[in-house]
């Protein structure tokens, strides 16, 4: 263990990833924990190129946590628009109020008092209890998990076999440079260890590893079947007044919670049919068929039927077209896809 800890370390200071949410390996310079909570909760489920944009503007807009705190709800979930998961920016919101408000700005230092802040589950308390305050915790990803199970061949499949991944994780763990070992498995896992074709020959640590000695190492970790993704039905009603489009902001709870959306009637099992939908249209007009989008969610995929009518209303937000770039995607789908017509 020693000498793959050795191995692994050198490795990541020479190719380590430029992101900007870290120091450089090595670094004596205290991590934000701000930036690093931050990266970690745009990270889940999303990838680096795409989530390090909405970073950037994070940080120039919000710098500090105390600064992101006092934000309105709407103005987070606005800038927060196309990276999906809403979930995440309404517990990104409930954090930053809870460090500014409870701990004077400052982020417990802990894995124990990270834990205790709303929204913030188990990884990133991890993740940040190590990049950012150098504690030896066990911080396991999806890219962790990958080197994990090839590491020592485990035959158990994901997901039953998260719990051994995440035992055999923590037995990589000292004290030395925890951050960049956290960091550094990660970057191995993203750059080398990659779910497809592995790039073993450059791997400072294949010679200790159980998948590669099988000649095999793209078949782990191993997998269990995957069950079919439920499918549901919906209609989306494309209400226009000019050059405005009606929104409605969505509950605060539940799927893309608190954003703005397009009038929609309910996604249900069974496909709406034509007079059904126009009977539930927010407001009489003239309503006409505009076309279907299909979207996935992380539960089940959605199949659109977008409706589109010219009309006042009431109660709705009219918004310019122009900016209709800040909807979630599975309703900026729908608006340009009925819009394309016009």
């Amino acid at each position: 263990m020693a000498q793959l800890r050795d191995k692994l370390l050198a490795w990541y200071d020479a190719n380590a990833r430029a992101l900007p949410w870290r120091a450089p390996p090595g670094s004596s310079a205290r991590t934000d924990p701000y930036r690093v909570w931050l990266s970690e909760v745009m990270l889940q489920q999303t990838t680096v190129p795409h989530a390090t944009p909405y970073f950037l503007a994070f940080i120039a807009r919000w710098p500090r946590v105390e600064d992101l705190a006092a934000a309105a709800d709407a103005e987070v979930m606005a800038a927060w628009a196309g990276l999906g998961y809403y979930a995440r920016a309404r517990n990104l919101l409930a954090c930053a109020r809870a460090v500014a408000e409870r701990h004077g700005g400052e982020f417990p230092g802990t894995v124990e008092g990270l834990s205790a802040l709303p929204g913030l589950g188990p990884y990133t308390a991890a993740a940040v209890a190590a990049i950012a305050f150098d504690q030896p915790a066990n911080v396991v990803d999806g890219n962790v998990e990958r080197v994990m199970a090839r590491l020592y061949a485990v035959e158990t499949p994901l997901p039953a076999a998260k719990p051994e991944l995440k035992r055999l994780a923590a037995d990589t763990v000292t004290s030395y440079r925890t951050g960049d070992w956290a960091q550094a498995l990660m970057d191995l896992g993203a750059t080398v260890c990659r779910p497809k074709a592995p790039l073993c020959e450059r791997c400072p640590i294949s010679a200790h590893c159980a998948a590669y000695a099988t000649g095999r190492p793209e078949s782990y970790p191993r997998r269990s079947p995957k069950a079919e993704r439920p499918r549901r039905h919906g209609v989306a009603y494309l209400l226009t007044r000019g050059d405005a489009v009606a929104l409605v902001r969505r509950p605060p709870k539940g799927l893309l919670g608190g954003m703005l959306a397009l009038p929609t009637g309910e996604w249900r099992s069974e496909p709406w049919g034509e007079a059904e939908a126009k009977r539930a249209a927010p407001v009489r007009a003239d309503w006409r068929g505009a076309g279907e989008i299909e979207h996935v969610f992380t539960h089940f995929s959605l199949k659109l039927t977008v409706l589109r009518a010219e009309a006042e209303a009431e109660d709705v937000i009219w918004s310019p077209r122009r900016d209709l770039a800040a909807l979630p995607s599975v309703f900026l789908k729908a608006a340009r896809m009925g819009l394309s017509g016009a």
